[in-house]
């Protein structure tokens, strides 16, 4: 069985924070005070706290395209992730990578879609039909 992760990160505005990680990714919203809030980050725990977004630089090589690293991942279930990508899509997401599928037909065939959150911090959310492909190789 897998745990909980823990990750707290900064952002530049709460509010808009909440608005997307509370109303458009549909995590449930936690623990907060003025300058920090909670969120259960489909089971994990994510603390945003107020402050300087951590720098990127688009080295991350996947596929054809250049991504932001570091960043924060998380693996779902094809179903829950279509649901996700369809929220963003509906929200107007702008995509650093659009939701796509990477390595169909091959071990480890997922769905994969990059963006940023408003205060500019990058998100990978990975999608697989067969969880038991996660690490195949």
């Amino acid at each position: 069985m897998l745990t909980p992760f823990h990750i707290a990160y900064h952002v530049s505005d709460l509010a808009a924070a909440r608005e997307f990680y509370g109303e458009i990714l549909g995590c449930a919203e936690g623990r907060s005070t003025e300058t920090w809030v909670d969120f259960s980050f489909f089971g994990h725990q994510i603390s945003l706290h107020l402050g300087k977004p951590f720098e990127t630089t688009n080295t991350g090589k996947v596929g054809d395209h250049m991504v932001p690293m570091p960043h924060l991942g998380l693996v779902l279930g094809y179903d829950e992730w279509r649901k996700v990508a369809d929220r963003l899509e509906g929200a107007g997401t702008e995509w650093v990578l659009a939701p796509s599928v990477r390595f169909e037909g091959e071990p480890g065939e997922q769905w994969t879609m990059f963006f940023r959150d408003p205060s500019g911090n990058p998100l990978e959310i990975k999608g697989f039909k067969d969880m038991d492909a996660v690490f195949a190789h």
